[in-house]
């Protein structure tokens, strides 16, 4: 689905009031969204599918606890290429993709080329996934590492306006 497309669906307060409570808590039944909204259930699960349809309600996922499950290690990675042609880019943007700790890759623009939220089991791990995996990669000019310490907000989505 392209940003066009997507423009194309106009929202009206149900829509987005539909977005808040399903970014809220994807799990509840159509009948409690439609409760919740103010319909009956099958104009709200029509809405719904209209929504996933336009590419707007990109999906459905758990929100897991990194540390409950082992990983209790978060780092931000900022790297820099030594090319920034689109190959370059791309070639590093596949390398990373395959890579089962870097659970988010965004491309930057200026002096930081790609940011990446990677998470380990332990610094150890972290230090040999760094090492083996990141400044050893083709086209990898440096990375500067940033451990976190603490989250104090982790929303999820964005926000639904109106």
């Amino acid at each position: 689905m392209t940003e066009t497309n997507h423009r194309r669906h106009i929202l009206d307060e149900i829509d987005r009031q539909i977005l808040r409570e399903l970014q809220a808590d994807g799990r509840m039944t159509n009948v409690e969204l439609a409760s919740r909204v103010g319909l009956t259930a099958p104009p709200c699960l029509r809405r719904v599918k209209a929504l996933e349809e336009a590419g707007i309600i990109a999906g459905y996922h758990a929100r897991l606890a990194p540390g409950a499950l082992g990983w209790p290690i978060t780092v931000f990675a900022m790297v820099s290429l030594k090319s920034q042609a689109e190959a370059d880019l791309q070639a590093f943007q596949n390398h990373v993709a395959a890579l089962e700790p870097v659970r988010e890759c965004h491309m930057l623009n200026g002096e930081i080329d790609f940011i990446l939220k990677v998470v380990a089991h332990d610094l150890q791990e972290f230090q040999s996934f760094l090492t083996s995996e990141l400044t050893s990669a083709p086209n990898v000019a440096s990375v500067k590492t940033s451990l976190t310490i603490r989250t104090s907000k982790a929303e999820i989505g964005v926000p639904v306006d109106g």
